[in-house]
C-alpha cells in the first residue's frame, strides 16, 4: 500500500527530533502535519499517554499490538515491537503477539488482556463482564481505567494510520528477533 497523502514538510527542529529518537522520521507525523492542530494535539496526547505509569508498560504495548495485528496496522506493529526493545521488554513475548492465541509464552494475565484488546477492538465491542471483571480483580481500578484508555488511543492510532495507506517503515528490524505473522485463520475470524 502506498500512502494515500503526500507526506508534509516539517518543522527542521521536529524533524532532527524525531530522527535522533527513532532513526527515521515517522510517517504518521509527515501525515498527520498538513492539519499542525491536529498533529500538535495527537503528539501531546500519545506523549501523555506514555507518561502513565499504573499499568505495567509490557500489558500496555502488548495490547496495543494485539489491536495493531486486529486492524492491520503494520506500521503500529512496527513502532510498538521497536518500542519494545528500548523500554527493555520481553522481545520473544513482543515478537508473538500477532500471534498470541497459538503461541505459548503468554501468562494467563497477558492472555486475558490480549483478548480483552481485540474484545475493544472488533465492531461491536465483544468485551465480557467476565473478562472485565476478572482483570479488574488482577490489576485494580487505576490499571484498568489505563490499559482501557491505551486501547482505546491504539484503536484510534492504527485505524488513523491504516487509512491514511500508512504501513512499517522497518523500525523493528533492530530487535533481531522476527515479528510472527498473524495467522490467517485469526483475520478471517475476526473480521466475520
Amino acid at each position: 500500500m502506498t500512502l494515500r497523502i503526500p507526506k508534509a514538510e516539517l518543522p527542521t527542529e521536529l524533524r532532527e527530533t524525531t530522527i535522533k529518537q527513532f532513526g527515521a522520521v515517522p510517517e504518521p507525523f509527515e501525515v498527520t502535519a498538513h492539519n499542525p492542530k491536529v498533529a500538535q494535539d495527537a503528539t501531546e496526547l500519545g506523549g501523555k499517554i506514555s507518561q502513565w505509569d499504573m499499568a505495567d508498560e509490557s500489558l500496555k504495548t502488548f495490547a496495543h499490538m494485539a489491536v495493531a495485528a486486529q486492524v492491520g496496522c503494520s506500521w503500529c506493529l512496527d513502532i510498538n515491537y521497536f518500542q519494545a526493545l528500548n523500554k527493555n521488554l520481553d522481545l520473544t513475548k513482543a515478537s508473538q503477539v500477532p500471534r498470541w492465541r497459538e503461541s505459548d509464552v503468554f501468562t494467563p494475565l497477558e492472555r486475558d488482556v490480549l483478548e480483552y484488546a481485540e474484545a475493544m477492538t472488533g465492531t461491536p465491542t465483544t468485551v465480557t463482564d467476565e473478562l472485565y471483571t476478572s482483570l479488574l480483580d488482577r490489576l485494580g481500578p487505576a490499571a484498568m481505567v489505563e490499559l482501557t484508555a491505551v486501547i482505546g488511543f491504539a484503536n484510534m492510532s492504527t485505524r488513523n494510520n491504516t487509512a491514511h495507506g500508512i504501513t512499517s517503515q522497518g523500525f523493528s528490524g533492530a530487535c533481531g528477533v522476527p515479528l510472527a505473522a498473524r495467522p490467517e485463520k485469526s483475520r478471517v475470524a475476526s473480521t466475520a
